[in-house]
């Protein structure tokens, strides 16, 4: 809830329905996905966070504000993850079958990586993307990473030390880096509006490739948020 850029963004409603449930929604017509937890943090702000994700059979943890590497380390011990699949909450579009295909890749390299991403050569539209990780990965994060930006960001200390942990990568064969699809501004609001009323109506349980063919059928649409810059880490 407390966004710099677009306070309340994922509660914002599109078709009376909060951002959020859209998110968790989506992810939760992901089979090979055992649990869904939303990770929030403990300030009275993100009180609705926790009713309504309550209210709606999903788990809540709450936890640092700042310390967000904190946060989910605690949130999967709590809950027994061996695995974790982190989608951020700004992305109400995130597709079913982009999640599965990441979580697929790490799943047949049978233990071959500690983190697969479709973000490490980033070829999905921000709003796709999916990161799944080993729990023992999140823990060396959590006791070694020391400087701001790693706890801030979870995965940054597990990525930036190839080093020390198994990469995979996952790639779209278009190269659509380009598009925005999350929501971090009101114009990214604007433009994720249009694509679930468009679509939802018709086609609730609607994927990756209807996204494609409605952005590709009002390419006007994706100069709404094209002005947008992703904050830098």
């Amino acid at each position: 809830m407390g966004s710099t850029r677009f306070p309340g963004k994922v509660m914002r409603p599109v078709l009376e329905k909060p951002l959020l449930l859209h998110v968790l929604d989506r992810i939760n017509r992901v089979k090979s996905i055992h649990r869904i937890v939303v990770a929030t943090t403990v300030h009275q702000q993100d009180d609705p966070i926790d009713r309504l994700t309550r209210e709606h059979g999903y788990d809540v943890y709450r936890g640092s504000e700042e310390d967000v590497l904190d946060r989910y380390y605690h949130a999967a011990r709590a809950h027994g993850a061996d695995v974790v699949v982190r989608i951020t909450a700004d992305c109400p579009l995130i597709a079913p079958s982009v999640i599965e295909q990441v979580l697929e890749y790490y799943l047949r390299a049978e233990g071959a990586y500690d983190y697969v991403s479709n973000t490490l050569e980033r070829t999905y539209p921000r709003g796709m993307d999916t990161e799944v990780f080993t729990f023992e990965s999140l823990e060396v994060a959590w006791k070694e990473a020391r400087d701001p930006a790693s706890r801030e960001h979870v995965t940054l200390y597990i990525y930036r030390h190839p080093d020390r942990f198994r990469l995979g990568s996952v790639t779209y064969p278009q190269d659509l880096s380009s598009w925005r699809l999350t929501v971090d501004t009101i114009e990214d609001f604007e433009l994720v509006k249009r694509v679930i009323e468009s679509l939802y109506p018709q086609k609730p349980r609607f994927d990756f490739v209807d996204i494609i063919d409605v952005l590709e059928r009002h390419p006007e649409w994706r100069k709404l948020n094209q002005h947008i810059r992703q904050k830098e880490v």
